[in-house]
């Protein structure tokens, strides 16, 4: 490899583990000739200063996340738009996007830096959601979310498909998801639990105040617009973050992304397995 190839380190911000695993991982890289760089933020966030680079994300050929699943969305969305390949090691709970335990990583980093064929690691893709309101652009790996704004009210949203009106909801909020995304807010919600390399779109009521309550799972050439009926303002959360306030008219379309999320995978944690493990499924 290149004598500076660089490295791009994302930590949880609250954890004292994905910071000593940052550290872990920065006495690996220099050893190996390779630079750690980090966004600013991450940087001053777990004393790291060092290592702070404002190009940070485009002189990544890795991205390396510590942390849990929150942490592996926050790294996805940081390199979505060059393509840049993540590695996560779980810290915390057992996640469905993390790849290897913290006593794996310096294993995982030696396989990494051997190459896909030496190493026996390939880069797993998944779809990712364009989310547009307004003039105002969202990557989502997980969901796009309308939801009431206010406690003890539905919202009423018209649900329109490939420019059509499909139906309208009375419900908590209405989810677009991928199927990345199908075992996070979807599922509690009653969703289907979808292979997360499937390409597809999931639109899935919150509790909706309807007969019709099934989650629809569409093609991922079809397109979503949410259009906000009634008086009631309602939020937009983008992978549980806050994106905008939607007042009565507004709509917010929502397409599968032309940019993919790159995952680095070993083969030894699959989505099947952490899935039995998470919901402690018997064999027989």
């Amino acid at each position: 490899m290149h004598a500076m190839t660089a490295v791009l380190l994302v930590a949880h911000h609250e954890r004292a583990e994905a910071a000593a695993l940052a550290r872990q991982a920065v006495v690996w890289l220099e050893g190996h000739d390779l630079a750690a760089v980090m966004t600013p933020e991450d940087a001053d966030r777990i004393g790291l200063a060092t290592f702070a680079d404002e190009r940070a994300v485009e002189r990544a050929s890795l991205c390396l996340s510590l942390g849990g699943d929150g942490t592996m969305l926050r790294a996805m969305h940081l390199v979505a738009d060059r393509g840049t390949p993540v590695l996560g090691v779980n810290v915390g709970l057992l996640g469905y996007l993390t790849e290897v335990e913290p006593a794996g990583l310096d294993s995982a980093l030696d396989r990494w830096s051997a190459g896909q064929a030496a190493g026996g690691w390939h880069i797993e893709e998944r779809m990712m959601l364009d989310v547009r309101f307004g003039e105002r652009r969202w990557t989502a790996c997980n969901e796009a979310v309308i939801e009431r704004r206010e406690p003890g009210h539905t919202v009423r949203v018209l649900v329109h498909l490939d420019g059509s009106p499909f139906t309208s909801y009375a419900a908590d909020g209405m989810i677009v998801s991928t199927a990345t995304g199908s075992t996070a807010y979807s599922l509690s919600a009653r969703g289907p639990v979808v292979s997360p390399t499937h390409r597809a779109i999931l639109v899935t009521p919150v509790a909706a105040h309807m007969l019709f309550d099934r989650t629809l799972v569409l093609g991922p050439d079809e397109r979503v617009d949410l259009e906000v009926l009634g008086h009631r303002q309602a939020v937009l959360t983008v992978d549980g973050q806050l994106a905008s306030l939607v007042d009565a008219g507004d709509v917010v379309a929502v397409r599968a992304a032309t940019e993919v999320a790159r995952l680095i995978r070993f083969g030894e944690r699959t989505f099947h397995q952490i899935l039995k493990a998470k919901f402690g499924l018997a064999d027989r």
